[in-house]
């Protein structure tokens, strides 16, 4: 189903319908400042777990948690003063930081990995479904090879450091293109393409910043 927006004057009601979608386990895709996410509540055991087997993907630093705020990261992530100072000057952005995780927040999110990554997205539509919902969502970003695919089907775990680029044909431009995409519940559609690019991924759980993955955002900078 897609439900037609102005991104920068969402209807009230389409977002609380969303957030109610959203707390009962749906999947929603939406566009970001980079390319278009399909996310969960982080509330959700469930729909974490619908999202997961979606991805088709191992290796937890390619789901991102979407906050409003970096207010939010405190809740789940470990931030000193500078890591916070490096966040706040790169945000709302195209940047991912992948940062140490807060005891419980591992089961929470039915991760593996002592670490969790967070951005804040400068693009409206996300903020105020998050806002609205008043926690953060758990995302990943849509891909045409989860049109149709087998949601058990994952792959090989990453192994290197690194994490490889998305290739530009991966990724979607309209909503109506994500609607191939079995279990995706709503499409939040601000009928304009978007461009085809990620974000850029930062690990900051050492003394020395690495970069896992070059996207739109600059580093350094």
């Amino acid at each position: 189903m897609i439900e037609y927006i102005v991104p920068s004057n969402i209807d009230d009601r389409v977002l609380s319908r969303s957030a109610r979608m959203l707390e009962s386990g749906a999947l929603i895709a939406l566009p970001t400042d980079t390319s278009w996410s399909i996310v969960c509540s982080i509330k959700s055991p469930e729909a974490i777990k619908k999202l997961r087997r979606l991805s088709g993907e191992r290796d937890e630093r390619h789901f991102t948690l979407l906050c409003s705020s970096i207010s939010q990261f405190v809740d789940v992530c470990s931030l000193d003063n500078t890591r916070f100072r490096i966040i706040n000057r790169l945000s709302p952005g195209p940047y991912v930081f992948i940062l140490k995780t807060l005891p419980g927040t591992e089961k929470s999110l039915d991760i593996r990995r002592h670490e969790v990554g967070v951005r804040i997205p400068d693009y409206p539509v996300p903020i105020k479904l998050i806002k609205t919902l008043e926690h953060p969502l758990y995302s990943i970003t849509a891909k045409r090879s989860m049109s149709g695919g087998d949601w058990e089907t994952f792959n090989e775990e990453e192994t290197g450091t690194e994490l490889p680029s998305i290739p530009e044909d991966e990724l979607f431009e309209s909503g109506w293109e994500l609607e191939d995409i079995n279990g995706v519940d709503l499409i939040l559609d601000g009928g304009e393409e978007r461009e085809r690019i990620f974000s850029t991924i930062l690990d900051m759980c050492s003394d020395e910043i690495k970069l896992l993955r070059k996207g739109a955002g600059q580093w350094p900078v």
